[in-house]
């Protein structure tokens, strides 16, 4: 099994080289990949040390059976398809593909289905705060179905990159001007990720909407979110309001909650500092005042769970499923 990372310096692809030795994946052979810039870094990988490779398209057409894209929607563009022309299966972590209707957009626990029998070509990675919810409610909706969800997000600054982190880390030392976010983001909350769109919403909010559908296989979902910054270093937070078209118990939510895999619904509180390096989404703070709609609390490691763990995930129900 031939096996390479691109954007293998970046803070996802450097989780993604971690988890695929956390999930025991020997590949026969391993490469990485970066911009020029990066290009000659060390990665430690199984004991051994590797030399970051320069990324060409003449390096994509040599052939992988999995290729771990996280370098960004222009880089994915411009390489991802000359990889999956020469028959890689390239698993894309940017927003490049992801609402493309030829190409799965997969949460294995959810749709995992639909790498069966997918030999080549690009399978799209969801937005981070997109996985956490949809784990966090794919088991409701089969059973109570889901007729409006209303979502606010408590995003980590790592998921805006080491940039977003050194920024907030900056600002803790003193007054620097913002350059990667909007506002200040230490000492305060930022409401806006992304860029906003003609209609009010951001691309980050409108991420949330169209992924859900997708990967739930119900475009009639009514989504309404609203996607903030906080000063935290890993973890994304959500508050999560749905309505259901079936009534429900709160046993009933609890056993889907409880049914559902890499999920723990606890009573306990928890938050981000508690979940950070976790592999699994925590729901908590469960309730209700009738029986169609309710209220719960949702974190995850936005860069394990939301990002390089499912996309490891994917190259392992792919290899299991073909």
């Amino acid at each position: 099994m031939k096996i390479a990372v691109v954007g293998a310096t970046g803070e996802v692809g450097r989780m993604m080289t971690k988890v695929l030795q956390e999930q025991n994946v020997k590949p026969g052979k391993m490469d990485f990949y970066a911009s020029a810039k990066s290009a000659g870094a060390s990665v430690e990988f199984r004991g051994e040390t590797y030399k970051v490779k320069e990324l060409t398209k003449k390096a994509m057409k040599e052939g992988y059976d999995y290729l771990l894209f996280s370098a960004g929607a222009s880089v994915s563009r411009e390489f991802a398809s000359v990889a999956a022309e020469a028959g890689s299966v390239v698993i894309d972590n940017s927003s490049a593909f992801r609402m493309d209707v030829d190409i799965p957009l997969v949460v294995p626990e959810i749709n995992g289905d639909l790498l069966k029998g997918y030999s080549k070509g690009i399978v799209a990675n969801p937005n981070c705060s997109t996985i956490q919810m949809v784990l966090g409610l794919y088991r409701i909706h089969e059973r109570f179905g889901i007729r409006t969800i209303v979502v606010s997000t408590y995003q980590s600054v790592s998921g805006a990159g080491k940039n977003g982190m050194n920024e907030l880390e900056e600002q803790m030392q003193g007054t620097i001007a913002p350059k990667k976010f909007i506002k200040q983001i230490h000492l305060n909350v930022v409401p806006q990720i992304g860029a906003l769109l003609e209609n009010g919403f951001t691309d980050e909010e409108m991420k949330m909407v169209n992924e859900t559908r997708k990967i739930l296989r119900d475009p009639d979902i009514s989504i309404w979110p609203t996607t903030i910054r906080v000063p935290v270093l890993y973890c994304h937070s959500e508050s999560v309001f749905v309505e259901t078209r079936k009534a429900f118990d709160m046993d009933g939510l609890a056993e889907a909650l409880e049914a559902s895999e890499n999920v723990i619904h606890t009573d306990e509180m928890f938050s981000p500092i508690d979940v950070a390096g976790s592999d699994t989404v925590y729901v908590g703070r469960l309730r209700a005042f009738d029986a169609t709609r309710f209220l719960m609390w949702n974190v995850a490691d936005n860069i394990r769970v939301g990002a390089a763990t499912n996309a490891v995930r994917i190259l392992l129900k792919h290899r299991a499923l073909n």
